[in-house]
């Protein structure tokens, strides 16, 4: 049995949106491979409604102003969801070109939206890589976020 929805939204990754060659399948049969994949039906409906609320949120951006040099302030509400070290990755990811401030306010506004108390750093990386493959043009930092997560070196030193 598979941990939270966070599992299943990596199923998804590596099985559907990773792969090109793959026919697309309808919502109910998703769902039945879901479940015999050993999610519970809970865990599907908060992954795929997830996906929805990104695709939304997606649709609902604008482009992210470019060579603006801001420090993000977390609310304490978003630090009890991002602990230290996952602010930091963010931090380092943005610093880095990975995410962009658009991408970081889908990535922390999707992170929060996960229900449980914190979301880990392993976790944060799945979250930036899906935000990331919504992003039109944000090809190589997917490309980057890819090679951070499946290299599983350490992303950042401390």
């Amino acid at each position: 049995m598979y941990e939270n929805m966070v599992d299943v939204l990596i199923y998804l990754y590596e099985n559907y949106m990773d792969n090109e060659s793959r026919p697309s399948i309808g919502q109910d049969e998703l769902e039945n491979e879901l479940s015999e994949a050993g999610f519970s039906s809970s865990e599907i409906a908060q992954a795929l409604t997830w996906l929805d609320d990104l695709a939304k949120r997606m649709a609902n951006t604008g482009h992210a102003p470019r060579g603006v040099d801001a420090m993000r302030i977390y609310t304490e509400s978003e630090c009890q969801r991002l602990d230290l070290d996952a602010r930091g990755l963010l931090l380092f990811l943005e610093q880095s070109g990975i995410l962009d401030p658009l991408s970081r306010e889908l990535v922390i506004d999707r992170a929060v939206a996960i229900e449980q108390h914190l979301v880990s750093v392993d976790e944060l990386k799945w979250i930036v890589l899906l935000v990331l493959l919504n992003r039109p043009g944000r090809e190589a930092a997917l490309s980057r976020m890819e090679d951070l997560i499946y290299d599983e070196q350490p992303v950042y030193l401390h």
